[in-house]
């Protein structure tokens, strides 16, 4: 039932104006739809996400969603270039270098929203 229904990823933002702005600014994003404070984005083959204002925000200390890309490189360049900062991680089973890990896989690399939300890329092997 559930496996032929398109997923939405839902995030949340301290302050909606703020989130907005980085999507739009860092990201090159703009909302589809906007009810109330909430903030609906498209993406690609039928995927969108949700951004909706609670306190809650920048709380979770793990990956909340991420894109997949075939070529990781040129989208850090692009994003380092609108002022997007990649996190480094020295954890067990996970180190990057450069905000990039390379194992068996693929690639992935993470950063932060305004909001505190861990976001992601890959490109898988």
């Amino acid at each position: 039932m559930l496996n032929n229904s398109t997923v939405m990823a839902v995030l949340p933002a301290k302050d909606i104006n703020r989130a907005k702005d980085f999507y739009r600014d860092k990201l090159g994003m703009e909302p589809a739809e906007t009810v109330e404070d909430s903030l609906l984005y498209r993406c690609g083959n039928g995927t969108s996400f949700l951004i909706y204002q609670t306190d809650n925000a920048g709380t979770a200390k793990n990956t909340q969603m991420g894109w997949d890309t075939d070529n990781l490189e040129r989208e850090m360049e692009e994003l380092r270039g609108r002022g997007v900062t990649f996190e480094e991680y020295d954890l067990p089973g996970l180190k990057t270098e450069n905000g990039v890990v390379d194992n068996e896989w693929g690639k992935g690399a993470w950063f932060l929203d305004s909001e505190g939300n861990i976001l992601s890329l890959s490109q898988r092997t």
